[in-house]
């Protein structure tokens, strides 16, 4: 059983010193401790960020044992920065922070455990990671819907409101998605977020280090994650470091001037994700990429200060260590300063080598991603050191190759284009886009998707159509990398646009609030639903998801298997995974007739091949030129080589 030691600073944790003299902090005089307790057997050095009015007057040390070795004073007199020395042989318990000014003194009570032993597994590509956006999945617990310490109440009828979904609502459902065949989940941001609007989505932090109270607190964080392995789940925490919320503490009390990009005259980003990596590129261009605000609501960090980036090192570190983490989406990657987020990654993965990581890295170009992978060979000999990065790429070829006629929202690039000397694409798009794999450093650690919480549903994308739902599903099972699904997809949810609507397409999950019509999380519900035109086809689509995902959990063929596909022909596509004992076979027909398999022309890797089994139905294929597979449908066949 892991062992944790919590926060010390209730009042119950607190230890007086045998100095008779040195007294406990008053309220006022430390504000703030970060992080607020540590573990002994971390290779990370401790770091304390120490607030409290005028601190910086006073002399510091811990009482015993713990060393200071150096204090750092910040250009504002409320914060020291602490090195701090954890002896390997250090007891659990709490240690005193003294304080001392002439005659008076004071102390901070301080908690000190020891880090859980063994490596443990994190994210892979034998994983399926299902996203969550915690406040419109499920509400577990009504009574934190609104919270007195914080500014935005809850309103269900508002699209950008907040619904109170939380962290007891997912734990209420993890056997829901376990048994569609996730083993990882990804919720978007839990820590605190006190914008005044918007609060919802959590990417406007205003505390890293606390839950934010209307999902919950981090005790109960930390039981969910408990409760998600024992259902065979994975969790992955979505984390910001390039920008925070002006609601954040530390925005009306800063350590250092140029703890955030204060420019005045303000200025947003460019959003030129392409100036990290241009060799070409102005120097005033970059700034305004690396030092723009996001938006006017979400200052952007200044990690080019080594205070703020052992904060965020040591802060990633906590949380992990704390409740037992599975890996971290980090968001808006590449906006961050890029050498000290390279030293960030470096930070998390040398105290942790088996926990992966995966960068928001929004491009549509192959080299332009992989460059933000760990030990590619780039040009200009930077690395990362950024485990795995999401596949924008194929994500825009899929959604062009089943969209017609394509939305505004996914138009394609040239080089995806489906036919020479036309814009309307076909299965040649995905083709033209695996065709660059040569580019990443580790295909199997691409993190794959058709959507997330910041596209168009592809429910609206593929116009609500059921058959390509199963193509895109298919293939989101099949392909290389690590397969990530949007929560409601298998359940084609839509909301009647392919544009972009942040509010409406983050959407309430039908059954996860008391009152609640409809409920698809039960078979009962959805077979209930069926006569609702809405969820027509829900159930079906449903059902085919379950069972390619629970297909999926031990195909090695599959997780790390090679592949070798065909040019398309008339819309339609073959590819096989395979590796020295199994090989899978996938036929996508993305046309709207009928079309033969000419097994002849796979000859070089199929030839010895007779009978497989069909994946979704069970039945035997029988490697002839008799072979149909119907408009619009997948067939996935596996076999023993």
């Amino acid at each position: 059983m892991r062992k944790y030691v919590v926060t010390a600073i209730a009042s119950a944790l607190i230890v007086l010193s045998l100095n008779a003299k040195v007294r406990p902090a008053n309220d006022g005089q430390v504000t703030r401790v970060e992080p607020p307790c540590w573990w002994t057997g971390m290779n990370t050095g401790l770091q304390l960020l120490v607030q409290g009015p005028g601190i910086s007057e006073y002399d510091v040390k811990f009482d015993k044992v713990l060393a200071i070795t150096e204090v750092h004073k910040a250009d504002n007199p409320d914060f020291l920065f602490l090195d701090v020395e954890v002896p390997s042989d250090a007891k659990d318990g709490v240690y005193n922070l003294v304080f001392t000014k002439g005659l008076e003194s004071f102390s901070y009570a301080y908690s000190i455990g020891k880090k859980a032993d063994g490596p443990r597994e994190s994210f892979t590509s034998r994983d399926v990671i299902y996203l969550i956006v915690p406040d419109r999945f499920a509400n577990g617990d009504p009574s934190n819907d609104s919270s007195c310490n914080t500014a935005e109440e809850a309103r269900r009828d508002a699209p950008m409101g907040r619904h109170g979904g939380d962290i007891r609502g997912v734990m209420e459902h993890m056997d829901y998605i376990a048994d569609l065949g996730a083993t990882a989940i990804w919720m978007t941001p839990l820590l605190e977020d006190n914008a005044r609007r918007g609060s919802y989505h959590g990417y406007a932090c205003s505390d890293y280090y606390n839950i934010d109270p209307r999902f919950g607190d981090n005790a109960l964080y930390r039981e969910m994650v408990d409760v998600a392995h024992e259902h065979g789940l994975k969790v992955i925490m979505d984390i910001v470091t390039n920008h925070c919320g002006t609601e954040h503490w530390w925005m009306k009390d800063m350590p250092f001037k140029d703890w955030v990009h204060m420019n005045e005259p303000y200025f947003n980003s460019n959003h030129m994700y392409s100036l990290a990596l241009d060799p070409n590129a102005s120097e005033a261009d970059r700034k305004l990429m690396e030092e723009g605000w996001f938006s006017r609501g979400m200052p952007d960090m200044n990690l080019d200060n080594p205070y703020l980036l052992k904060y965020f090192q040591q802060w990633a570190i906590w949380w992990i260590e704390y409740s037992g983490l599975d890996g971290f989406r980090v968001d808006t990657y590449f906006y961050n300063e890029k050498i000290p987020m390279s030293y960030w990654c470096k930070a998390v993965t040398d105290e942790y080598p088996w926990f992966n990581i995966v960068g928001e890295n929004w491009n549509s170009n192959p080299d332009m991603v992989a460059y933000w992978q760990k030990d590619n060979p780039n040009p200009d000999g930077f690395n990362s050191n950024l485990p795995s990065i999401m596949d924008f790429p194929l994500r825009d070829a899929v959604n062009a190759a089943l969209a017609l006629p394509l939305p505004s929202e996914v138009a394609v690039p040239e080089q995806q284009s489906g036919r020479r000397g036309s814009k309307e694409p076909d299965m040649m798009s995905v083709y033209n886009v695996l065709a660059r794999d040569f580019q990443y450093h580790d295909i199997s650690n691409l993190l794959l998707f058709w959507s997330n919480h910041d596209t168009a549903r592809i429910g609206d994308v593929f116009g609500q159509d059921l058959s390509k739902m199963k193509l895109a599903f298919a293939m989101l099972a099949t392909m290389r990398g690590i397969p990530q699904m949007f929560y409601g997809d298998e359940l084609m949810f839509s909301i009647n646009t392919s544009r972009r609507d942040d509010g409406r397409l983050r959407m309430d999950f039908p059954g996860g609030w008391d009152g609640d019509e409809v409920n698809l999380f039960t078979e009962e519900g959805r077979k209930a639903a069926a006569a609702d035109s809405r969820w027509t086809g829900a159930a079906d689509l449903h059902d085919y998801v379950k069972t390619l995902l629970n297909w999926r959990k031990d195909k090695k063929v599959i997780h790390s298997g090679k592949t070798m596909h065909f040019i398309p022909r008339n819309n339609t596509y073959a590819y096989f995974r395979y590796d020295d004992y199994d090989l899978v076979f996938v036929y996508v027909n993305n046309s709207d007739e009928d079309a033969k398999v000419t097994w002849s022309r796979f000859e070089e890797i199929a030839g010895n091949l007779k009978e497989g089994r069909n994946v979704l139905t069970g039945e035997t294929v029988t490697v002839n030129d008799d072979t149909i597979v119907p408009a619009n449908t997948a067939l996935v066949v596996e076999y023993a080589r």
